[in-house]
């Protein structure tokens, strides 16, 4: 019989004070290689690298583990290439816990490769293009997988969910999600109910997979596979499409496969409701079982999805915006390149401190964001998964502390002081 032990376990922590919607907690991800502390931030290596900066820089930020794409490694350099480094990790030479995604968002957002508009949020959007968007899908979907273009040079693929089983097993990452299904706030209620439907069907099709790729790859370390949750912004759909998860977890291991790890919760979140959504989905899923929200940014998104169950983070923002000097402070956000830093010799934040703010001056770097030089996007970088990290590490400390609610808001009332929280 195939052995069903759990290629990772998860020591559950500290509960938030029982409210409505509130499923927060503190706990530990053991993985083959490290454990991962949690809730946790998971800087994206996207390209198996963190852009600007050294495994090395990143590390000396307290991140525990690092995301990669499978959809750009596929494209680049080959994960066949990567298996033959010895994995992600070795590769990029990152010494602790990976992730990669299933390619999923990539292929729909990416899949027309140039000129590509992917909505999460409507607000900007006229009738006109929501029509279009809505006509002009980004990828071809069937049942059996996503046909799309490549972003590099246009050359047609395919992916189904034994191709990125297969794609993300020869990476050997330790924790991998299942094949989905992306869908916007744009599409159709009838559309989001079908995607769920297939998202499911994708979904046992990636585990069976895992499994026979687990067994003919038995010399390599185990990895994890994460059911990923979609829904939309529709309550029924979300509670669906978990209950459905956590139904084929069960079924593969009452047949002796491998079930699900963890979970993903993925596809569109309106911000408003963010907090309201992740709840659904934690409501349902077991404690004993961890999750990972995938691509958030703001430190309210941060505290709204901590405290309604999530345990781990992925996001670009931080890296994104610090290629283009912007920096986040304990006062809010900064864009250094503003001219009124260039005679500023304070640190970046000279009260969070850290290796950025205590060696280097706002007028520094903002004369090397224009100048263009790429040390300033380093050093805006190295700066901001610090900030990131450190944050939720705090958020952690505050749960198992018991004032989670009295640092949040305490950290927002400043972060946000005189200023409305962004809608993303």
């Amino acid at each position: 019989m195939t052995d069903t032990t759990s290629d990772l376990s998860f020591t559950l922590g500290t509960q938030l004070e029982a409210k409505s919607g509130t499923h927060g907690r503190s706990g530990i991800i053991h993985t083959p290689h490290g454990d991962i502390h949690t809730p946790a931030f998971i800087p994206v290596a996207t390209k198996a690298t963190v852009k600007t900066l050294t495994p090395e820089q990143v590390r000396s930020t307290g991140a525990q583990a690092i995301l990669s794409n499978a959809y750009h490694l596929y494209l680049q350099p080959g994960p066949d290439i990567v298996d033959e480094a010895g994995g992600v990790a070795a590769f990029e030479n990152w010494h602790g816990p990976t992730y990669t995604d299933s390619g999923g968002f990539q292929v729909m957002s990416l899949g027309v490769g140039f000129k590509k508009v992917l909505a999460m949020d409507t607000t900007d959007l006229s009738e006109k293009d929501i029509r279009a968007a809505r006509k002009d899908r980004y990828a071809h979907v069937d049942e059996e997988g996503v046909d799309f273009r490549s972003v590099i040079d246009g050359s047609r693929h395919r992916f189904t969910p034994e191709i990125s089983m297969q794609i993300q097993h020869q990476l050997g990452a330790d924790i991998m999600f299942a094949f989905d299904e992306l869908t916007t706030l744009i599409d159709t209620r009838e559309y989001q109910e079908a995607s769920v439907e297939r998202t499911h069907r994708w979904a046992r099709r990636c585990l069976i997979e895992h499994d026979r790729l687990t067994r003919e790859r038995h010399d390599k370390p185990k990895q994890s596979l994460w059911g990923v949750v979609q829904g939309a912004q529709y309550e029924d759909l979300r509670r669906q499409a978990t209950r459905g998860l956590i139904e084929l977890d069960r079924e593969a291991q009452a047949e002796g496969r491998r079930g699900f790890g963890g979970f993903g919760i993925g596809g569109a979140l309106e911000k408003e409701n963010l907090g309201t959504i992740v709840g659904w989905v934690c409501e349902e899923l077991p404690a004993e079982k961890p999750r990972h929200l995938l691509g958030i940014s703001e430190p309210d998104d941060l505290f709204a999805a901590i405290e309604a169950g999530a345990d781990t983070f992925d996001c670009v923002a931080p890296t994104r915006l610090g290629r283009r000097g912007g920096v986040y402070t304990l006062d809010g956000r900064l864009n250094l390149t503003a001219a009124r830093f260039k005679r500023d010799f304070s640190g970046v934040d000279e009260e969070f401190g850290g290796y950025v703010s205590e060696n280097y001056s706002r007028a520094y770097i903002h004369h090397l964001m224009k100048a263009k030089e790429f040390l300033g996007g380093t050093l805006c970088t190295l700066h901001n998964l610090s900030f990131m990290v450190a944050l939720v590490d705090n958020i952690r400390a505050a749960i198992d502390n018991g004032d989670f609610y009295a640092y949040r808001d305490e950290f927002l009332g400043r972060y946000y002081a005189g200023k409305q929280r962004p809608l993303n």
